[in-house]
């Protein structure tokens, strides 16, 4: 599956549900399978559940999409600062509808009044989906400042995710609002803006994205049945008749005599009168003997005929006449009734049938086929690897030690993954500390987390460590002294098998995270050193650091060890690796010690890796962004495009993954080390919950 479709509104009443499975319809229609996803639910204002869009594409397709976010959940993680944790479990529920497709509909949220979160929200979404944008509007004077803000709002470094527009509501009154006409108070005018409409069509078509169709307005496909009006108003039903099927396209207010409402009895019409105005009641009932469909009839002022006149019309009432009672008055109720919300009635499966057709005739089917039929490998964002990292964790169960284990972040980290299922976390402390941390930050541990005190098991390592270092001179007491430090400690545990990897780094140096496994784990037979990579959460893709924590100045062999390792990191995690050599100039256009050790290291690994793609020296602008690499380096398959980073030295490494994670905001997880036997990773000290968690995940797929 390698297109996602989001689509989003200008804003309200642009009719996006509407569209969105009419998108889906017209697909169908060409032979594409397409799924449909509504990530977080917006309730319309009388709507109690469930989400109107999921139910119709139900009934639609006759599948069943996953269930919404709910907006309460939506909105708490955002208010808590916990983006990311909400498009994970969007993730998880996208990818349950994208199984069976082969292309999939998401339908963002609405930017409204009420929720001026939704620009916010779509771009994450448009983001973590590595999805194809789509702005539907609604013909307004300011459409065309809408989708140039749209534009920019779905716009990165490397271009923009907005490739279509779709126009609805073409030849609705362009202030979409009724108007009261003497005593008639209709819900339809004659258009008188099709130039305006014309030239706005145009518009659409001039800007650099695809106009995909222009929806033709119909009264018909907005037409509430009476049962709609009923619940609408809150009326009393004193005759059911066929609510269900009639349908209203016009409403009258009948104020005038007996002689001046004749005009007003016409199909699809709904009456509005009070009650006592028994005239107006009889004239309506005997039009409906003459044939004339009327959609209803709605009496006022909570006035009914009298007992004769509803016996004489009981003939005319039983052809189906809708008859309503409400108390407010006749001016009141029609006022309210024309702001009755247009959107379609999460039961009223006939009228969508006609609604999505409808768009779906007007969509242009060959663009689509064109573009869902591109070759497309969707880039892998921060919300999708994290994602993918807590879901492969999951389903390896290791044992991850944790030496900091009386430390806060550590013990909430270890409590999250516990909850998530991700690893088997190994707290090493005093357990009435750690049960007191715990305690202080609300939680309470449970037996899925192990607390093991160190001073009750230090002894029993003294003999295996000796054993492991004696040719270095170790005797008991020194081992003994060591084993105080519980890194030592957990990596001895780590060096029996007695877990599967150790995540630490929160109160230590990475000296001293490394320095025990260096000599008590050793490097794998693969590797001629041990490195380190960081993965980086940019706003719109993950890419691999390294080496940015252990070798301060790798020459061009190792340099090219560091990216050997890192690509194939990369690779393990699901990123197809791009890697580019850093250096301060690009290709031949500088010279140096520096340069030239780059250059070296490319070569070698193109000799060593001939399956890599891999492209050096390159500045690291020209590496990352598009129109910088096709000016600086534009016959190489790296520029533009890196997703793996190898900077020439640690001092360059270390700084830039610290201004990137700091200056931007972003997610860091690692660092984490290659070329070890057993995984062993370290944490920055100033690391997040959410950065030992993942860290946690990453260690618990090495293991695996």
């Amino acid at each position: 599956m390698s297109h996602v479709f989001l689509l989003v509104s200008t804003g309200a009443g642009a009719g996006l549900t509407t569209v969105s499975l009419g998108m889906v319809r017209a697909l169908d229609r060409i032979g594409i399978r397409a799924g449909f996803y509504k990530p977080i639910a917006q309730l319309h204002d009388r709507d109690h559940g469930p989400e109107r869009s999921t139910q119709l594409f139900e009934h639609m397709a006759k599948v069943k999409p996953p269930q919404p976010i709910s907006l309460r959940r939506a909105t708490s993680l955002l208010g808590s600062g916990r983006e990311g944790l909400l498009m994970e479990e969007m993730i998880a529920l996208y990818r349950q509808c994208s199984r069976h497709a082969d292309v999939v509909i998401v339908e963002g949220l609405v930017a409204d009044a009420h929720a001026g979160y939704a620009t916010r929200l779509n771009t994450a979404i448009a983001r973590a989906l590595d999805a194809e944008v789509i702005l539907v509007g609604k013909p307004e004077p300011d459409l065309d400042e809408y989708v140039d803000i749209a534009a920019n709002a779905f716009s990165g470094d490397n271009g923009t995710a907005l490739i279509g527009t779709i126009l609805n509501k073409v030849g609705v009154p362009l202030d979409e609002k009724p108007f009261l006409q003497a005593d008639s108070l209709q819900t339809d005018t004659d258009n008188k803006d099709d130039l305006i409409l014309d030239e706005m069509c145009c518009r659409m078509a001039e800007k650099p994205f695809h106009f995909i169709g222009a929806i033709p307005w119909q009264t018909s496909l907005v037409a509430p049945r009476m049962s709609d009006v009923a619940d609408y108003l809150e009326a009393e039903i004193m005759h059911a008749g066929e609510m269900q099927q009639r349908r209203v396209q016009s409403i009258e207010l009948c104020a005038r005599t007996l002689a001046n409402t004749l005009s007003v009895y016409q199909q699809h019409t709904l009456l509005i009168f009070p009650g006592d105005r028994e005239d107006i009641f009889v004239a309506a009932c005997m039009s409906a003997m003459n044939g004339v469909r009327i959609a209803g009839i709605l009496l006022t002022g909570g006035l009914k005929p009298s007992f004769g006149v509803m016996n004489l019309c009981e003939r005319a009432i039983q052809t189906g006449i809708p008859l309503l009672l409400v108390e407010s008055s006749s001016f009141q109720t029609a006022a309210k009734l024309v702001r009755m919300p247009t959107a379609v009635a999460v039961d009223d499966f006939d009228l969508l049938d006609q609604a999505v057709d409808h768009v779906a005739n007007h969509l242009d089917a060959a663009w689509l086929k064109a573009r869902c039929a591109i070759e497309r490998k969707p880039r892998l964002s921060p919300a999708a690897f994290r994602y993918q990292l807590i879901q492969q964790a999951s389903q390896t169960s290791r044992r991850i030690v944790l030496p900091e284990g009386e430390e806060p972040r550590t013990i909430m980290a270890a409590y999250q993954c516990q909850q998530r299922n991700i690893a088997q976390c190994i707290l090493l402390g005093s357990p009435e500390k750690i049960y007191q941390a715990a305690s202080s930050q609300g939680i309470s541990l449970d037996k899925g987390i192990s607390i093991i005190d160190p001073e009750t098991v230090r002894q029993r390592y003294i003999e295996p460590m000796v054993a492991l270092r004696q040719h270095k001179g170790l005797t008991s007491q020194m081992a003994e002294n060591q084993l105080q430090d519980t890194v030592v400690l957990g990596t001895m545990m780590l060096a029996m098998d007695e877990v599967d990897g150790l995540v630490s780094g929160a109160l230590h140096t990475t000296a001293n995270t490394v320095r025990p496994a260096f000599q008590l784990i050793g490097t794998s037979e693969s590797a001629e050193l041990v490195s380190s990579i960081f993965f980086m959460c940019l706003p719109d893709e993950v890419v691999v650091y390294g080496d940015c924590a252990i070798n301060p100045e790798p020459n061009s062999e190792e340099l090219a060890d560091i990216a050997i390792q890192s690509a194939d990191s990369a690779a393990r995690f699901g990123l197809e690796p791009r890697v580019a050599m850093i250096s301060y100039s690009t290709g031949e256009s500088g010279t140096g010690s520096d340069v030239e050790k780059v250059r070296q290291a490319t070569a070698i690994v193109r000799q060593r890796r001939p399956d890599l793609i891999v492209d050096g020296p390159l500045q690291y602008d020209a590496a990352a962004i598009v129109s910088v690499g096709h000016s600086k380096a534009p016959k190489s398959q790296v520029a533009g495009k890196a997703n793996v980073f190898i900077f020439p030295d640690l001092n360059t490494g270390n700084t830039t993954y610290k201004a990137v994670q700091r200056s931007a905001h972003v997610v860091s997880i690692g660092p984490m080390l290659q070329g070890l036997r057993k995984p062993v990773n370290d944490l920055s000290r100033g690391a997040s919950v959410e950065d030992i968690v993942y860290t946690i995940a990453l260690t618990a797929i090495q293991a695996g």
